[in-house]
């Protein structure tokens, strides 16, 4: 067969050399050109005839034998997951400022103390309101005596009501003004309101305490209730649910932990299409920092008993999907093409509906230019 083409090609060889050889003493060249062409043709026609005839006869393409990898598939878990960006944060994380503004006394944490609530963390100078509380007491007793000494004639009926009523006024005013020194001192003790950890500390003994610093007195933050805060997109609405399951991953500590949606935002905000979700967190497990990076993986999807595959092992054409199986046909190993239907997709896997079965031979490498029936070895 190559021999009969070669023998063609030597005679297209020949005409065109005699056309050429007669169009020098004629002198109508356009003519003869229109000749050479179609003696091209018609013999360019029967090249391209043998050269399907003899690929179709050759044996040795067919011979040929594709190395590929093959994976036998199973029913397995697969689950489509709606991946959203988060950030740990506290339950009660408090930032404390002193209430009266005024020269630091005392410390009495420092950063990583446990402390409870109502403890006092730092004292502003109140040396001050203390020495008039003080001189006011004696007159506060004195008052109360007086008070006490009125009421007792008055009730039995003795003295005069403008005196009853002069010595209630002074004790009582007395004692308002030794409430209002106590306020003062107590606004001077810096508290925390919540129990905790001290987690930064602002203030230095000497320096002068006010509320209007940028960086807070005090940082308490109770990591004993931590959780994971997301924004999902609002066309996720009707698929995330308190309650549901959610897997949460800590890039930074290449963690993964299951945990469960405990807070779904029903309004909508209007600027960026989102609600807020929370995820509850322990915080006693793990080197969890508010502010931590984590991404929240919602289960929306999940079929227990799926055909799963890797998303590169199909192929498609025309909005048909196929893959390619081994099968074992006589003493050899063949490739077999499969039409699939497929479901979701997450992660480079893909859900197959219909098309495979349990213990199928999947070829997951070297598949591209396999065709069927080709001969091939794993």
């Amino acid at each position: 067969m190559n021999k009969k083409l070669n023998q063609m090609n030597a005679g297209i060889f020949l005409a065109v050399t005699m056309i050429l050889v007669a169009c020098g003493g004629n002198p109508d060249k356009k003519a003869e050109l229109e000749k050479l062409k179609a003696s091209y043709a018609e013999i360019g026609g029967k090249i391209k005839a043998l050269e399907l005839e003899i690929s179709a006869t050759d044996t040795t393409k067919s011979a040929k034998v594709k190395d590929v990898v093959v994976t036998e598939i199973q029913p397995s878990v697969f689950r489509h997951y709606i991946d959203v960006q988060g950030a740990v944060d506290a339950n009660e994380s408090v930032d404390i400022r002193p209430v009266m503004a005024g020269k630091v006394v005392r410390l009495n944490v420092k950063e990583g103390d446990n402390v409870s609530a109502g403890q006092v963390l730092a004292e502003i100078d109140h040396d001050v309101y203390t020495k008039q509380l003080n001189s006011l007491q004696p007159q506060i007793d004195l008052a109360v005596e007086l008070f006490n000494r009125q009421k007792r004639l008055w009730d039995q009926k003795i003295g005069s009501e403008l005196q009853f009523l002069q010595a209630k006024t002074q004790k009582e005013s007395l004692e308002k003004q030794a409430e209002t020194l106590k306020e003062n001192i107590d606004m001077a003790l810096i508290k925390s309101p919540i129990s905790g950890t001290v987690d930064f500390v602002g203030l230095k003994i000497g320096e002068i305490g006010t509320a209007a610093t940028m960086d807070p007195a005090f940082r308490i933050v109770n990591l004993s209730g931590l959780k994971v805060k997301g924004e999902i997109s609002e066309s996720y609405a009707s698929k995330v649910k308190r309650g549901a399951d959610v897997m949460l991953h800590f890039p930074d500590l290449n963690k993964n932990v299951d945990a469960k949606i405990t807070f779904v935002e029903r309004v909508i905000d209007p600027l960026t299409r989102s609600f807020t979700t929370e995820a509850g967190l322990n915080g006693s497990e793990g080197d969890y920092h508010p502010n931590m990076v984590a991404i929240m993986k919602i289960i929306d999807y999940e079929n227990t008993s799926a055909m799963v595959i890797p998303i590169n092992s199909l192929q498609s054409i025309n909005d048909e999907h196929f893959v390619f199986i081994a099968q074992i046909e006589g003493n050899k190993a063949v490739a077999k093409k499969k039409m699939v239907k497929i479901g979701s997709t997450y992660d480079g896997k893909v859900e197959i509906l219909e098309g495979l079965s349990a213990n199928d031979k999947l070829i997951t490498s070297g598949q591209l230019d396999l065709v069927d029936g080709m001969s091939i070895r794993f």
